[in-house]
């Protein structure tokens, strides 16, 4: 596989997103849209990913609008588990492999790949994310259980949030109960 595109359509308020992946060099870019309402405000959010061969994030860009407040951040990696965010270092991710886009089901994608876990495995990971709207980075511990060809048993906070996500062969989410369902592509 060098390219999957999917478009989602938000369950829980008005909105969509589509992505793309592909593969660039010795790596991997994931790139979409997001459009959905945040608290009566449109929000437009533009973001990339780009990760290394092994799928760890080097760098993220998300721009645009959060109503009428411009959205501009950048998030770099060094592979060797540090963060920066707009040039200033972010030692609170530091470890972390993963970024994780708070708004987007996209970024799921990117430790179930990087894992490769067999049917029944489960690994533990630190992600850096990216919260929304407040656009903070933050450690988030997260737990990814493989419960069947193309079924993961996601949590996060300590178990308090738990989602069982269907993905394609690609690694996109196709089904985000509550949040985010598959529209067209996978």
């Amino acid at each position: 596989m060098t390219s999957a595109s999917i478009l989602w359509r938000r369950v829980d308020r008005p909105g969509h997103e589509a992505a793309h992946l592909r593969a660039v060099g010795v790596g991997w870019r994931l790139a979409g849209s997001a459009v959905f309402a945040h608290e009566g405000a449109p929000c437009h959010l533009v973001y990339a990913v780009a990760c290394d061969a092994a799928w760890r994030t080097v760098s993220a860009t998300v721009e645009g609008r959060v109503g009428s407040t411009p959205v501009a951040i950048r998030v770099e990696a060094d592979g060797e588990g540090r963060w920066r965010v707009n040039g200033a270092d972010c030692p609170s991710v530091e470890g972390c492999r993963d970024v994780d886009l708070n708004f987007s089901p996209s970024t799921n994608l990117l430790p179930i790949r990087r894992l490769g876990l067999a049917v029944g495995q489960e690994a533990r990971v630190r992600a850096a994310w990216l919260r929304f709207p407040g656009f903070t980075l933050e450690p988030l511990d997260q737990v990814y259980r493989r419960t069947g060809p193309s079924t993961y048993r996601y949590a996060s906070h300590d178990g308090r949030f738990v989602r069982d996500l269907e993905v394609t062969e690609a690694g996109f989410v196709t089904d985000y109960p509550g949040f985010w369902s598959l529209e067209a592509g996978g």
